[in-house]
């Protein structure tokens, strides 16, 4: 396994390599010859790299091939074209490359950031116009070691996606190029999945288990819907016409006293305010369907019309088995072996329904998709409809896959929860597959919105849903303090000022920003201000800085600062003509680039302005302190 970078200038092009196997490094500059030396001795061995899927594998390949890397460079950065349009010469460089780029994009300076590491860089800059000197080149061979080097720490912190991954390949006795692939393709191959081509995506139809009437209306309108989309001929349409078509359907209405949103992505309910339920409010139960979509698909025949083979059902079984081990295993280490084994085989399972949408893949087969995603929304919405004749019932939020609410603690309020569950899912269920629903008891719920809400269960395990109260990880650490001091005083009833006062890591309360494209430069107020009022009866105070410190580089680690000359960091350039402040920055902070793990909180760190933020967003879920 090779890690690896490379640097493009319009007369340069210089890669590191680090081979983790013999744990050796390799640096060159200019010289395809050792370059091609390199690629012969390690052919079968996996290029591993940070957006090498979309840019360095072409750069390397474009090389061997004796292409101009800068033009291959500017047609992918400049013209933001894909890699593997520029020549279909690549072709003939078979190379196993694995992208650690999580999906979603993320930059990798903004990872760097989040592991605490020092994110300055080089000052070389890449549309530099002549030859690089030797003090340039030495320059950027020390910062390309070190995009490698944390490449290596972010590949290692997703260790479980690789592994799974490479379960998949040894599991379906893939080739071993498969590894770089997305779950959604490697899933496509495991099936087995032949492109076709279909023009009936609005040809759905509705299960007969569904057995609606106070909401049946919900079913109607996806029914008016495939009608108008018939009569539009979208099945024959453009991809941008039916994406701007599907992007305009929705259908809201109150189900079970609280808001909600039906569409052609999914379904999404919640109280219109922020609550909180706890023991005082009665019972609550999260009603969570067990891999819904997947036992969908194989309850009803759904699968991808494309597969050609029974191994998604295959897949199923599999993880079925190993998630019974897992609940059932004796120690904490079995039941964490048990889950890392399952997977390679839940990727692949979630993974069909994104492809089944998406043209490009295999397994693309659209109708099928609408089948399940509109019967997946009116099964639950089914759900709900029978659990509203429970007296005292509430429903606390719905989502794709299940829901949550809050019965009186009755043994009689219980078994008509219980027996209104069962009845689902012998409806929904068939003699292919089971849809079967877990209750989990909640103890106590605090909730914003739909996307954002954490409770406590039974045996006093937390779950954490929304960027507020997220399980933060080292590759997604931004203000985590504030994560923190939420879930502590949701969960442990620890006050704000508490956990803020009480951290000394500087890491804990970093925030990472990224100058984008839209911006050409930052600018951090830092002198002495002048203080400036406004008012009569209310009085403004605020300060004028007259100096700025000016900055190109694209990535800042920003803390909250008390020193008073420290004033706003400002991204400039823009549309809007004017200097605007990054999003959740103080109006008083400073820059710390350099790394940043095991250092101590300064004194001149303003901690109350984290308390004053960690507050705001409580309030966002209806807790003033």
């Amino acid at each position: 396994m090779i890690f690896y970078d490379f640097e493009v200038f319009k007369h340069d092009w210089l890669a590191v390599f680090v081979d983790m196997t013999r744990k050796e490094e390799k640096v060159i500059v200019n010289n395809p010859d050792e370059l091609k030396a390199l690629y012969e001795a390690n052919s079968s061995d996996i290029w591993v790299g940070y957006n090498n899927r979309h840019y360095d594998q072409y750069i390397f390949k474009g090389i061997l091939l004796g292409m101009n890397p800068k033009e291959i460079n500017d047609y992918i950065i400049v013209e933001h074209k894909e890699g593997w349009a520029f020549s279909r010469a690549f072709n003939q460089i078979p190379m196993i490359n694995y992208d650690v780029m999580p999906n979603p994009p993320i930059g990798l300076k903004t990872l760097e950031g989040f592991l605490g590491s020092n994110i300055k860089e080089t000052e070389v800059p890449f549309n530099i116009d002549r030859k690089l000197i030797e003090k340039e080149i030495e320059q950027t061979i020390f910062y390309c070691r070190h995009d490698v080097e944390e490449t290596v720490k972010v590949f290692l912190q997703k260790i479980d996606d690789f592994n799974a991954m490479y379960g998949i390949v040894k599991a379906f006795d893939l080739p071993l190029s498969c590894i770089g692939d997305s779950e959604a393709r490697i899933t496509a191959k495991v099936l087995g999945c032949s492109r076709r081509e279909y023009e009936d995506e609005f040809d759905y139809f509705y299960m007969p288990c569904i057995r609606l009437n106070k909401y049946k209306c919900v079913q109607d309108w996806f029914e008016q819907k495939r009608l108008e989309a018939l009569s539009l001929d979208l099945g024959h349409a453009s991809d941008y016409e039916k994406k701007a078509w599907y992007k305009k359907q929705s259908f809201e209405i109150e189900v079970a006293g609280i808001p909600h949103t039906f569409g052609f992505g999914g379904l999404h309910g919640a109280t219109a305010e922020s609550c909180h339920f706890d023991e005082k409010d009665g019972a609550g139960y999260h009603v969570d369907v067990n891999n819904y979509y997947p036992s969908f698909l194989l309850a009803w025949g759904m699968v991808t019309r494309s597969a050609t083979n029974d191994n998604y059902n295959n897949v199923y079984i599999t993880r079925k088995d190993l998630k019974f081990k897992q609940t059932h295993a004796k120690t904490k280490e079995e039941s964490k072996k048990w889950k890392k084994a399952q997977l390679p085989y839940k990727k692949m399972l979630n993974a069909l329904s994104g492809g089944m949408k998406d043209k490009t893949n295999p397994a693309y087969d659209p109708r099928n998709n609408n089948i399940m995603c509109i019967n997946g929304q009116l099964m639950l919405l089914d759900l709900i409809e029978h659990l509203e004749v429970i007296p005292g019932f509430r429903l606390v939020q719905s989502n794709t896959d299940g829901l949550i609410v809050w019965i009186p603690d009755t043994e009689e309020a219980f078994s008509m929860l219980d027996d209104i569950c069962y009845d689902w899912e012998e409806r929904c269920s068939t003699d292919k597959c089971e849809i079967k629903l877990a209750l989990d008891n909640i103890l106590e719920i605090y909730q914003k919105d739909v996307n954002n809400y954490l409770w406590v269960d039974l045996d006093g395990g937390i779950e954490r849903i929304g960027a507020y109260v997220k399980e933060l990880s080292p590759i997604d650490n931004d203000l985590p303090i504030l994560n923190k001091a939420l879930v502590d005083y949701m969960a442990h009833k620890t006050p704000i000022e508490q956990t803020i006062n009480q951290c000394d890591d500087l890491i804990m309360f970093q925030k990472i920003v990224k100058l984008s494209d839209n911006y050409k430069w930052v600018e951090h107020e830092h002198c002495q201000p002048v203080q400036r009022q406004t008012g009569v009866r209310v009085i403004k105070t605020w300060f004028e800085y007259p100096e700025t410190v000016k900055y190109t580089y694209k990535s800042y680690r920003v803390f909250a600062s008390k020193d008073i000359k420290d004033g706003r960091l400002l991204k400039n350039g823009g549309k809007r003509g004017k200097p605007e402040k990054f999003g959740n920055t103080p109006d008083h902070c400073f820059i710390f680039n350099d790394d940043v793990e095991g250092v101590k909180v300064p004194a001149k760190l303003d901690k109350q302005w984290y308390i004053d933020f960690a507050k705001k967003r409580l309030k966002g879920f209806g807790i003033t302190t």
